[in-house]
């Protein structure tokens, strides 16, 4: 069989590049050299630039010559952020008519705004914590927010990673807070603040099941999940998560259900807090990080798969 050429997009100007790029390389490395040609695409906010030749793509087509034309069978979405994970990518891809991997950009759209996701979410009476969304402009009324009561955790109501997220205790610290998030976007979403344990479950295709992988605990070593705890071996991840086995299932039917009234595709992971017998949703992250240390392939693993097995599934899904 023809040998299908995958190009692996990356990169983005936005805060999360960095990890954007070693989950590339662990795509990369996992998907089968026998069944696909792959490419990482470096997006550098302008221009997608082919990483082995350097040579740019001609977004007319989405192709590259490098002695002959190369065009893409199938392009599999790991730019974490914008314009990947708020869906203006998937429109673009869609323009040129290449299929991608994961959600489309509707349900990218919905997904990466917290405040519009919750929104949806409700009328499915998903568990969430009360939220506030303000605006860069307006006045920001600390009693207001006060009243809330504290902790509060004020973050980009747009962006992931935990970047311009911070733990406020007082008063005196929202508007500190809230300019730090503005940081990073032009909203900004204050929710209230849920004392439990942290979990995170990932969902992926395979043909036509929707499989749900083993559960993670997230025990941080700072005050919350935080990039460090995250990404700087700052927190303790255990998979599977120590939980009877009601609690796993009623978190696994949680990740399926929501998985299936917002329209994902691909892989997608859903955290979430437990508060006494209850799991609050907090997001979901429809290109969840894929370093090797990532929490997804984490769970990949623990299910007894092999990563390329996981990644075959994906492609295969879309390309369906």
């Amino acid at each position: 069989m023809k040998k299908l050429n995958i190009a692996i997009i990356t990169g983005g100007i936005v805060a999360e590049r960095g990890i954007s790029l070693k989950s590339a390389k662990t795509i990369y490395k996992h998907l089968s050299r026998k069944k696909y040609n792959r490419f990482l695409i470096d997006f550098d906010g302008k221009n997608f630039i082919e990483q082995s030749s350097k040579k740019k793509i001609n977004k007319n087509d989405f192709s590259f010559t490098d002695g002959k034309k190369i065009k893409f069978d199938l392009a599999f979405l790991m730019l974490h952020g914008s314009p990947a994970e708020d869906g203006k990518l998937q429109g673009f891809l869609d323009v040129m008519g290449i299929p991608y991997t994961g959600c489309d950009h509707f349900v990218s759209s919905l997904t990466f705004d917290k405040q519009s996701c919750k929104t949806f979410l409700r009328h499915y009476k998903i568990p969430m914590a009360d939220s506030l969304l303000i605006f860069k402009g307006d006045k920001i009324s600390t009693a207001k927010i006060a009243k809330m009561g504290f902790p509060l955790f004020i973050k980009p109501n747009k962006n992931g990673s935990s970047y311009g997220i911070t733990k406020v205790k007082t008063k005196n610290e929202i508007e500190e807070g809230v300019n730090k998030a503005f940081q990073f976007d032009d909203e900004v979403i204050i929710e209230s603040f849920l004392k439990g344990r942290e979990f995170s479950n990932g969902v992926f295709r395979k043909g036509d099941e929707v499989v749900v992988l083993p559960i993670t605990e997230i025990i941080s070593k700072n005050d919350f999940f935080d990039y460090q705890a995250k990404y700087e071996n700052a927190s303790e991840e255990v998979t599977p998560a120590k939980l009877s086995k009601p609690d796993t299932a009623k978190c696994q039917a949680l990740s399926k259900k929501l998985y299936q009234v917002l329209g994902c595709k691909g892989m997608t992971r859903f955290d979430y807090i437990k508060v006494g017998k209850t799991f609050y949703f907090l997001e979901a992250n429809t290109i969840p990080g894929f370093s090797e240390q990532s929490i997804f392939p984490q769970q990949a693993v623990a299910a007894g798969m092999k990563i390329s097995e996981l990644l075959d599934a994906v492609v295969e899904e879309r390309l369906a």
